[in-house]
């Protein structure tokens, strides 16, 4: 048997469980890039996900704390899918996806992370990008660092505006 090492993951598993809410924790903090903010909305912000399923991983989330599509009023909404669509511009322009994933994962049982503020994934998706050692090692390996993607992505969301 081969070992395939992805010592990133155990900083996760292992870290800190914060008792506040990152979410609405790290926009308070003004320090975007070492937080992976890329842009700030009126009612809701992006942000790179730490623990990313491919290069480019961004989440589109609401300032309010909430888990539920219920309390979010038409304003949080409409920013959401704006941010959404502004995502899948800037990465396109960025890195040219062959496609994307977007979706919210709703509760524990259906994936979500965190589950107690609800956010929007936008993931890009290249052919061949879940190859040999996505399907048969139950590993992804990440061609760049983040903060390398964070400054690639950076002057698309500081060029337009969605």
């Amino acid at each position: 048997m081969k070992t395939l090492w992805a010592p990133w993951r155990m900083e996760y598993i292992l870290g800190r469980k914060d008792l506040e809410c990152l979410f609405c924790v790290k926009p308070g903090e003004q320090k975007d890039r070492e937080n992976l903010i890329l842009y700030r909305g009126a009612c809701a912000y992006v942000i790179m996900n730490k623990y990313p399923y491919n290069n480019g991983h961004l989440m589109v989330v609401p300032y309010i704390h909430t888990s539920s599509l219920e309390n979010l009023r038409d304003a949080d909404l409409l920013d959401i899918m704006k941010l959404t669509r502004f995502s899948i511009d800037c990465l396109a322009g960025a890195f040219h996806p062959e496609g994307f994933n977007v979706g919210v994962n709703i509760g524990e049982v259906a994936g979500a992370g965190i589950k107690e503020h609800l956010h929007v994934h936008v993931v890009p998706r290249w052919a061949g990008d879940s190859n040999f050692m996505t399907v048969t090692g139950e590993i992804r390996v990440m061609p760049e660092h983040l903060l390398d993607t964070y400054d690639k992505l950076n002057p698309f969301f500081s060029a337009d505006k969605p």
